[in-house]
């Protein structure tokens, strides 16, 4: 299921002008770099990593780490993982298609679909 309409307005405040959002996805890291809960942003510029409140892992607070937008987030490891710099997150495997689109959109845009609903 992809994130609601709030969640993208509260990202989209904390990141300010870095662009227009393309996908969102929650995450979980557990390693050197931090554990809990995460909202991975995909926008026209940069990939953002969003820590979020403890209980709450729908409201970001911070920055937590950023990435050119360049930066490939598969291949899509088994159980569902990922390694984003130097880190290692996991997620639903219904944001699998999340993770394969923000790829393709930038490495293979030919294999998108076309937008069935431009005017939206």
């Amino acid at each position: 299921m992809p994130v609601g309409s709030a969640v993208r307005d509260r990202c989209r405040t904390l990141l300010g002008d870095q662009g227009e959002i393309h996908y969102v996805f929650p995450a979980f890291c557990s390693g050197a770099e931090g554990t809990g809960n995460f909202l991975i942003v995909v926008t026209s510029s940069a990939i953002s990593v969003l820590a979020t409140r403890t209980l709450r892992s729908d409201r970001p607070v911070s920055v937590f780490a950023e990435f050119p937008r360049d930066t490939r987030l598969g291949p899509i490891l088994p159980g569902h993982v990922i390694e984003v710099g130097s880190m290692v997150f996991e997620f639903d495997e219904e944001y699998a298609a999340v993770v394969s689109a923000a790829d393709a959109e930038m490495f293979a845009p030919e294999t998108l679909p076309p937008d069935p609903l431009p005017e939206l």
